[in-house]
């Protein structure tokens, strides 16, 4: 019987974080990093497949699982970036194997552009964001319109309530219906680990709503991409063939990289590793 990970905290920016250890800490270190409105246990398959031969790390992002929410509700990248950081400096893992999806592996990719002497290997699972075409569709509008549509986004979060759940069948249902290619049982374990429980007795889900609200601007995408560019480890970027996400190698992204390359799966939408996750962990441990 596998036992399941040991919880752990650190600080960042004077919020308490949270990060699962699968122990192992004589191997080589590896972090499992979630993307948006997920948390750590979201990882824990892949953990399980990977515990005998990696010291694998878990960490809960800022307003997700259980870490602190922030004060101000700021979530953008640098935020997260700088979170990370202090996980990696804190323990004293570099140099890291990343693997990480969407928003958690946006962060990853700009972590290892920023300090790519901390990174051995990295793979991110649909984490590039927006294509050049939505990219340029946002750009396209005035920054008062931008700035506007944020205000307004976060005035609607701060007048709402966190949705409630009757029951944990009814979580599990919303779980069933975002991800259709998901199984059961991983719905089930996605659903407990990513809710907690009301004192009148419902459930909501963990994560902040102010992470639904990002802000109106960024890095410019050329700073992106150069931070690509400085990225030294062998990269893996990985795509599902469902998905609402644009493959790199369809868009020319994948041309701001040196050591990357992409590998797509059919029927997989945006959480590859869970979509596939026999074939992903085939591809993953080859890459390993």
């Amino acid at each position: 019987m596998i036992s399941g990970p040991t919880s752990h905290s650190y600080v960042s920016q004077r919020l308490k974080l949270r990060y699962v250890d699968w122990g192992n800490p004589d191997a080589p270190p590896l972090i499992l990093l979630h993307g948006g409105r997920d948390h750590s246990r979201s990882w824990d398959w892949t953990a399980q497949e990977l515990r005998k031969d990696w010291h694998v790390i878990a960490p809960d992002l800022r307003g997700h699982g259980d870490s602190d929410w922030s004060a101000d509700g700021n979530y953008g990248p640098l935020a997260s970036l700088y979170d990370l950081g202090q996980l990696i400096h804190q323990l004293k893992l570099a140099p890291v194997t990343i693997v990480a999806h969407s928003f958690g592996g946006g962060i990853a990719l700009r972590y290892a552009g920023v300090y790519p002497d901390n990174v051995k290997k990295l793979v991110a699972i649909e984490g590039m964001g927006p294509s050049p075409k939505m990219m340029a569709e946002r750009l396209a509008k005035t920054m008062g319109h931008r700035i506007r549509g944020w205000v307004d986004a976060r005035r609607g979060i701060a007048a709402r309530s966190h949705r409630r759940y009757a029951t944990l069948d009814e979580a599990y249902a919303r779980m069933k219906e975002e991800n259709h290619h998901l199984s059961d049982e991983q719905a089930r374990h996605l659903t407990v680990h990513g809710v907690s429980q009301n004192e009148d007795g419902t459930y909501s889900w963990k994560f902040d709503n102010y992470m639904r609200a990002f802000p109106p601007y960024d890095m410019a995408p050329a700073d992106v991409e150069e931070l690509w560019g400085a990225i030294t480890c062998p990269t893996l970027l990985v795509y599902g063939a469902d998905s609402w996400a644009s493959n790199p190698e369809e868009d020319g992204r994948i041309a701001h990289f040196k050591t990357a390359k992409v590998i797509s799966f059919q029927n997989a939408g945006h959480w590859v590793h869970h979509d596939q996750f026999d074939g992903f962990m085939a591809a993953l441990r080859d890459f390993l």
